[in-house]
């Protein structure tokens, strides 16, 4: 539990103390979107760093060379953990948000670090708000923020992917940006599937397929792309499973 302890103390003082930062990089929501998104992404990614250390989180990340430096992309993962975001967001080489539930917005001062960096919340039972959230995830990976988008829509602890939701598929799609599958080993054993939901020292697999341009497709191409997204992420699961993990 003192690993719990450390970490959530690291949280809060983080969340409170750089509320100054906040307020600034919002100074930059209308005049300059893509200077908040990468001053609020340097910020960002040292305080989550500091909670993977607080974790004793060991991260493997295979496909690195996959990563553009310059150019955004939709990254589309199977869905473990809290720490889906916190790892990603710490290994991306651009500015990156997140397509998060609507529900997120509830959390304590969290919402204003997740705007900060270019996250969306998506209104699933809202048709209308649904679309305006795409449109705008659209507009932004043109403006050069990647996306993280959980297509699975929740948590999942099985060993069996949850069926896939395709219409955030459509960003990439209408910004002419990559999407690049992404494959998560170990992430759950990290908190959400301990006893107590207690922090445990873990390794960790992040892997990065090649990127994908469905905008360059024709028709029926792309749409045997996205059908077979779930099985290629699970192909790259299966090569997880003999890998030396805790």
């Amino acid at each position: 539990m003192i690993r719990l302890f450390f970490a959530l103390l690291w949280t809060g003082l983080s969340l409170i103390f750089s509320l100054p930062f906040h307020l600034y990089w919002k100074h930059f929501e209308k005049k300059d979107p893509p200077k908040r998104w990468q001053k609020s992404w340097k910020f960002v990614r040292r305080f989550f760093r500091g909670v993977i250390f607080c974790a004793g989180t060991k991260i493997e990340i295979r496909g690195e060379e996959n990563l553009s430096e310059t150019e955004s992309a939709l990254f589309v993962a199977n869905h473990r953990s809290y720490f889906d975001i916190i790892i990603l967001q710490t290994v991306s080489k651009t500015p990156i948000g997140f397509v998060a539930k609507k529900e997120f917005r509830s959390f304590p001062l969290l919402p204003l670090y997740m705007e900060d960096i270019g996250s969306l919340f998506l209104d699933r039972e809202n048709v209308r708000e649904s679309l305006k959230t795409i449109n705008e995830g659209t507009k932004r990976l043109g403006q050069g923020l990647s996306l993280g988008l959980y297509p699975e829509g929740t948590r999942n602890h099985t060993d069996e992917l949850l069926p896939f939701k395709p219409g955030g598929y459509r960003m990439a799609e209408k910004s002419d940006r990559p999407i690049i599958l992404v494959a998560q080993t170990n992430f759950g054993k990290i908190f959400e599937e301990n006893k107590f939901h207690a922090l445990r020292r873990r390794h960790v697999i992040i892997e990065f397929d090649k990127p994908v341009y469905p905008s360059r497709m024709d028709r029926e191409e792309r749409k045997a792309f996205y059908d077979n997204i779930p099985n290629r992420i699970q192909e790259m699961l299966d090569t997880h499973k003999n890998s030396k993990s805790n």
